[in-house]
């Protein structure tokens, strides 16, 4: 079986190749919510190995409520060893410091826990509402800066949904649309600006992603300050935003008085 040290040279090399190009299109869209992403990011034959090693739904947590509704999978030792190489393969140094080479930053680091990372599967009619992640990671620490999605779903085009979708202007604005490609890999900035979302799934087939998150000591905006995963509803959906606006409050108030929560969240890799 592939290491995840040798997917992390595969992936150097086709970041590294492209590096320039990816450079700009981060930069381009820096003051807002900077991104970026590349095709064909890993040889064909190994992707699609990567898809078809996917757990099925049933053996997955399943998440479904006014906010989203997905399925997740992160406790990597249940599942085919391959899908925690090509995971921690984003973590490797090489990788993480081609990625801050062209994202401009001095010092990120990778999530060894996965806190909110993993691998996600959204079926038909899942969805994710407009969010801005959680500020921080699992101790509080540090700063969440940088969000890597690789999707390995074959065939997979735009009229499928299941696309990321970034609200640079706002939620009352259109959205820029990033197709969730087959072995594309989408790396975007999260901080409290970054709205972003996953439009609904309209095919039978299952969107399937690997999930990394990078953090930092130094949030990238100056005045960011921290926050719960805040959700919204879209434009068309004021009742529903109602009622996000007062989840994410009450919830806010929760994490004022317990930082890490009444409970820890679950989602992260016990070991």
């Amino acid at each position: 079986m592939i290491s995840r040290e040798e997917i992390a040279v595969l992936i150097v090399e086709k970041l590294t190749k492209e590096k320039s190009v990816l450079k700009q299109l981060y930069l381009k869209r820096k003051n807002d919510i900077g991104f970026f992403y590349v095709d064909d990011l890993l040889p064909t034959e190994l992707a699609n190995k990567i898809f078809k090693k996917f757990p099925k739904l049933s053996e997955t947590k399943k998440k479904k409520d006014l906010r989203e509704y997905k399925y997740i999978a992160y406790q990597m030792d249940k599942y085919d060893s391959l899908l925690e190489e090509v995971i921690y393969a984003f973590q490797e140094p090489e990788v993480v410091v081609i990625i801050s080479e062209i994202c401009n930053f001095s010092t990120i680091l990778p999530d060894s826990n996965l806190y909110a990372g993993g691998l996600s599967l959204m079926a038909k009619s899942n969805f994710l509402s407009p969010h801005l992640d959680n500020s921080h990671d699992k101790d509080m620490k540090l700063w969440r800066v940088l969000n890597l999605l690789y999707y390995v779903t074959p065939n997979w085009g735009k009229e499928n949904g299941g696309n990321l979708e970034l609200w640079p202007n706002g939620i009352k604005k259109d959205p820029v649309v990033i197709e969730s490609s087959f072995n594309r890999l989408v790396v975007m900035a999260t901080h409290q600006k970054s709205w972003h979302s996953v439009n609904k799934v309209l095919t039978d087939n299952v969107r399937c992603c690997v999930s990394n998150y990078y953090f930092s000591e130094q949030p990238l905006l100056q005045d960011d300050n921290f926050h719960i995963t805040t959700f919204r509803g879209r434009p068309s959906q004021k009742i529903k935003d109602v009622f996000l606006r007062i989840d994410n409050g009450l919830r806010n108030a929760v994490r004022k008085i317990f930082k890490k929560g009444i409970r820890e969240n679950p989602h992260h890799y016990k070991k």
